[in-house]
């Protein structure tokens, strides 16, 4: 090759648009990794789910997470505590080592679906950028929560059954694992989920009879099953030895009463988010912005092919993989159209495939406009300028971490009333509670207390007792020196 030739290559403007794309899928997570150790650990999920994991490493305890000293936690399974546990042991009880695991996670969620894609014939980069670009996968990047392990246990789960199905007998247990690594992070409902996207994609491709007999043929199903038994169900029943009752609450409360129990009373570890029945595909439209918009108009714009695949085809191997993606995007908003105790990042396990399908609908003409990289860089731009919001005084108002990084280490620390989760992890639990104004009389000397100014005034009425403050949060809590006689 010559150097004209070379250089008109590198000037191509089709080569010239989409190195910015390369730019975006680098700095995406990057700006994740950055914040990893730089903003404070959020109440109530990542600071709750980061303090178990340093009580799973003060205590030892690393078959059952705590909610607290000597309180197991029934909410969920292991797999995430231990990612977090193992940053603290590598890394120190720091942000950053609790997120971490979670970071790596979803870079090997990207990977996975990269190679998919390749492996399908499409461009993996195309795939990645918009996968790391999606608003609440870059959002959970590295954020302390089961859902990007479950994500990572669907993208397993459902890339290996595919690839099973098309021949590839290894990727079947590759698929058993996915289920087994679902099953460590959130239960039976990554069973749930798999089920109602391959089932129905079965069917549709084989009929009802033959659809079973194809699941035979083509899947290693009996020694699959085993493998995920082998890997999951150990602990399971360690768990339930070691604090009987967890499976009664967990299989039952957790998966059943949770969601389809309006106000259910048996939540043993916080409030229920209570909303509409269906509002998961307002959740889905918003949380897969902007490529679940993109995602729509390109539906509209393919009706043809649609109406019609005989006439209108992308490629004659593409048809089964759209129903299969779209089915695997849905099965997420299908399980909890009918619940009402939901969260955003529900939709999170579905954002993959939704990805992988605005690639595959994207037209030649869209696909070199320069309003695709365009719309990749919004959520990257607005997730740092969050974080650059979070890195000023702002992070007080949900965080506790300047107020315990203000105590000293000679004197106890108390909280009023309550103590948050973040007052937990940053204290290293040296943070106790006073359930009320009379709980003071039992503290001998002076001592820390941290509380909203109402109920220290509260306090401080009883005889002797001096408080002067030290520093008021933002979140509306403020630091005092208490004692008696002072």
């Amino acid at each position: 090759m010559n150097q004209t030739t070379m250089l008109i290559r590198w000037l191509n403007p089709w080569r010239l648009l989409w190195r910015p794309v390369w730019i975006t899928l680098l700095a995406a997570p990057g700006i994740r990794l950055f914040s990893l150790g730089t903003i404070p650990l959020m109440d109530t999920t990542e600071a709750r789910y980061s303090e178990m994991a340093r009580l799973m490493v003060e205590t030892g305890n690393w078959l059952t997470p705590q909610f607290d000293y000597g309180v197991p936690f029934w909410g969920k399974p292991p797999l995430f505590t231990w990612m977090s546990a193992a940053g603290i042991e590598l890394f120190g009880v720091t942000e950053f080592a609790v997120r971490f695991p979670h970071w790596l996670a979803a870079l090997l969620v990207i990977l996975l679906m990269a190679s998919f894609a390749r492996k399908l014939g499409f461009s993996g980069l195309k795939t990645s950028v918009l996968i790391t670009t999606s608003g609440i996968f870059l959002w959970s990047t590295g954020a302390v929560m089961t859902d990007m392990v479950l994500t990572l246990g669907m993208v397993l789960a459902m890339t290996g059954f595919y690839r099973c199905w098309q021949g590839e007998l290894a990727w079947g247990y590759i698929g058993f694992i996915g289920l087994s690594v679902g099953l460590l992070a959130k239960g039976p409902l990554i069973i749930v989920l798999a089920g109602l996207a391959v089932v129905p994609w079965l069917v549709l491709q084989h009929g009802i009879k033959k659809s079973l007999v194809v699941l035979w043929l083509r899947f290693p199903i009996v020694s699959g099953v085993l493998l995920m038994l082998v890997i999951a169900l150990p602990w399971y029943l360690m768990a339930e030895q070691a604090t009987p009752g967890f499976l009664s609450y967990f299989i039952i409360g957790e998966h059943f009463n949770r969601f389809m129990v309006s106000d259910w009373a048996g939540d043993l570890y916080g409030d229920a988010h209570e909303h509409t029945r269906g509002m998961i595909w307002f959740f889905w439209l918003l949380a897969g912005l902007p490529w679940s918009v993109v995602l729509l108009v390109l539906f509209w714009y393919r009706r043809h092919w649609f109406r019609h695949p005989e006439r209108y085809v992308l490629r004659e191997k593409d048809g089964p993989i759209i129903s299969f993606l779209l089915l695997w995007m849905l099965a997420p908003l299908m399980l909890f159209s009918f619940a009402g105790n939901i969260l955003p990042t529900y939709v999170l396990p579905g954002v993959p495939a939704m990805a992988q399908l605005v690639v595959i609908l994207l037209p030649g003409g869209f696909a070199r406009s320069l309003w695709v990289p365009a719309l990749a860089s919004i959520v990257p731009v607005l997730i740092l300028a969050c974080h650059l919001v979070l890195l000023g005084d702002r992070s007080e108002r949900w965080s506790d971490k300047v107020l315990i990084e203000k105590t000293n280490d000679k004197d106890p620390v108390y909280y009023l009333g309550s103590r948050p989760f973040s007052g937990r992890f940053y204290s290293h639990g040296r943070a106790g509670i006073l359930a009320d104004a009379r709980s003071a009389t039992n503290v001998a000397g002076s001592f820390q207390l941290i509380g909203r100014g109402a109920q220290v005034t509260q306090l401080i009425t009883h005889e002797n007792l001096h408080c002067q403050l030290q520093y008021m949060a933002q979140s509306g809590r403020a630091l005092y020196h208490c004692g008696y006689g002072l």
